[in-house]
């Protein structure tokens, strides 16, 4: 009888649960409809309204289609964002819609490269020329934030505020240490003095190679940093330096006395500033629209036939399907592939924000860059990262565009194989025995160490890839392949440098690169078109979901520290040749 009772009621819990869980997917499947229903609607704008720009939330390369963001644990952390398109669009729309007085600028501390930055910056900068205002307001302004705020006509700071200028500082996190601690030893195989990728695994500090390409290519994104403030806030640069360098800035007024800010006020005293360029009186209530919305009647591209295509290769490299935060080589090939025999599409602009990834994957990416160069012009713009595995994919286009701090190069490849055998044997107690019938039957195996033989296959390997690596940038770049190599070894270059050396043609934002795309195509009227479609979220979330929830829940246990996590993560699930960037390219 005991057992009769046991197995009904796990049956009957099993049936409650089942229930449960189909309750749970209808929930969101209903959710998803109406929120899809939602984002599909054009948003009424209202005549001397202020357009209200909140950059804290993510600038992606695309605007996220998540219909679960306001569902905790199954929306991640998509509930804010606006691609970067979307984003760039709009103000340009804004500066000649007459409905539009002026832009709210509110901005703590965004959720973007230093190139992506540099975009929305110069948007903003170029709305100006409609001399319509831009009034920017915060309790808090990162250094990120001030970049893009001293853009404005007007910086407002908090009377008990903070405004954060400091210079530039990047700090590497090595884990020899702990490594050495449990047991396990990092087999490092690599091309390139400067692919440091492996380093925070075999030292405990940067090497020399490393601290020169770092110091190098953070003193270049400083100087760019330095230079855009000081034309917009009419300060000399050498005084922007000095007062970073002394941390001059170490209370509001002192963000007033040099004159990095306009005035101290509070929110009510912006308001009120808002209501007077928009035509307001005190009583009446300011008409504004987010940027969010108003991006939602920007959904025309045009009706041309033509079309300019943009692909959008975005994330780690991986083989395969890939997602919308990861370049799969299938998905990617095969959007190329598509506005390659599309007869309408008469250039193709392949947009890259990738730190690199597996080298074999990049290849097949590449190879469907190389046949599509033979019909159309491919031009590539390179976002705030296109480096290693993200420079071989755009190396054959046409030409590169890129932003002065754009960090790409990298071109070098490594291997890591862990080597368990001292944390399984001495630690843990355990050991292996087998049989194989070959020499080198169980090569790369992780529980002892590499032999001599071993190594020496993997390293020429290694080899082989870095040379035809080396071999496509030289094609593409119409170099020779002694002066590549002159220049790769895993350095690591910003914007500006790559363009001296050769890696790129020209400075320029994303829309100059669709723009000289038609160009070489010699159309005039066009419309963009963008690739791959991206991925239903309903599908994503069936895909994904337990990926979503261990993820949320990491991040609420380690905060900061979820980085470190990750970036761990990723380098012990690396398999095969790795075309990536040297190191987690953090900027504070």
């Amino acid at each position: 009888m005991r057992e009769f009772f046991k197995f009904l009621f796990a049956s009957m819990l099993g049936f409650f649960l089942s229930i449960a869980i189909v309750f749970v997917i209808c929930f969101v499947v209903i959710v998803a409809a109406i929120s899809s229903i939602d984002d599909d609607k054009t948003v009424a704008v209202g005549s001397n309204s202020v357009l209200y720009l909140n950059l804290d939330q993510a600038i992606t390369e695309r605007t996220p289609k998540n219909p679960f963001g306001n569902i905790p644990i199954v929306g991640g952390d998509e509930k804010d964002g606006i691609g970067l398109q979307d984003l760039l669009k709009s103000i340009k729309k804004a500066k000649t819609d007459d409905n539009i007085k002026c832009i709210y600028l509110n901005v703590s501390s965004p959720n973007a490269g230093f190139a992506t930055m540099r975009e929305v910056r110069n948007a903003l900068i170029d709305f100006k020329k409609s001399h319509k205002k831009i009034i920017s307001y915060s309790e808090v302004y990162t250094q990120g934030a001030y970049y893009i705020a001293s853009a404005a006509d007007k910086i407002y700071l908090n009377p008990e505020g903070a405004l954060e200028f400091k210079g530039f500082s990047s700090e590497l996190t090595f884990f020899k240490g702990t490594l050495e601690k449990v047991g396990v030893e990092m087999q490092v195989i690599r091309v390139g003095n400067y692919k440091s990728a492996v380093e925070p695994f075999i030292l405990d500090k940067m090497s020399d190679y490393n601290r020169k390409q770092v110091t190098a290519y953070v003193g270049g994104l400083y100087n760019t940093f330095l230079t855009d403030i000081a034309q917009t806030r009419s300060i000399q640069k050498d005084s922007l330096y000095s007062i970073a360098d002394n941390y001059k800035i170490r209370e509001p007024k002192d963000a007033l006395n040099y004159k990095m800010v306009d005035a101290l006020k509070y929110k009510d005293e912006i308001l009120e500033e808002l209501k007077s360029i928009s035509g307001k009186t005190k009583k009446q209530n300011i008409t504004s629209v987010s940027i969010n919305d108003y991006a939602k009647n920007n959904s025309s591209s045009g009706s041309s036939k033509n079309k300019i295509a943009i692909v959008y290769a975005n994330g780690e490299i991986i083989g395969g399907e890939g997602s919308d935060s990861q370049i799969g080589s299938e998905r990617i090939s095969r959007a190329i592939r598509k506005a390659r025999l599309d007869d309408d599409v008469k250039a193709i602009v392949i947009r890259v924000n990738s730190p690199g990834g597996s080298a074999l994957a990049s290849d097949v990416i590449w190879r469907e860059i190389v046949l599509t160069k033979k019909e159309k012009p491919v031009i590539a713009s390179f976002g705030d990262v296109a480096a290693s595995g993200g420079y071989y994919i755009g190396c054959a286009a046409d030409s590169i565009f890129v932003q002065p701090n754009t960090i790409t190069g990298s071109i070098g490849v490594f291997g890591l194989i862990p080597n368990f055998q001292n944390l399984m044997t001495n630690k843990l107690g355990i050991t292996f025995d087998g049989v194989k019938t070959g020499k080198y039957a169980d090569i790369m195996a992780t529980n002892r160490p590499m032999t001599e033989g071993e190594r020496f296959i993997i390293q020429n390997e290694l080899n082989r890839i870095y040379s035809g690596f080396v071999s496509r940038v030289a094609d593409g770049r119409k170099k020779s392949k002694a002066y590549i190599d002159s220049i790769g070894g895993g350095h690591v270059w910003i914007g500006t440098d790559a363009v001296q050396i050769g890696l790129a043609d020209k400075i320029g934002s994303f829309n100059d690169a669709i723009n000289a795309a038609a160009k070489k195509a010699k159309v005039k009227d066009f419309k963009v078109v963008e690739y791959p479609d991206v991925i239903d979220p309903l599908k994503s979330f069936l895909d994904q979901g337990t990926d979503r929830i261990k993820t949320y829940y990491a991040k609420q246990e380690l905060g900061e520290n979820y980085l470190l996590y990750n970036q761990v993560k990723k380098v012990m699930a690396s398999s095969g040749i790795q075309a990536r960037m040297p190191f987690e390219a953090v900027i504070k």
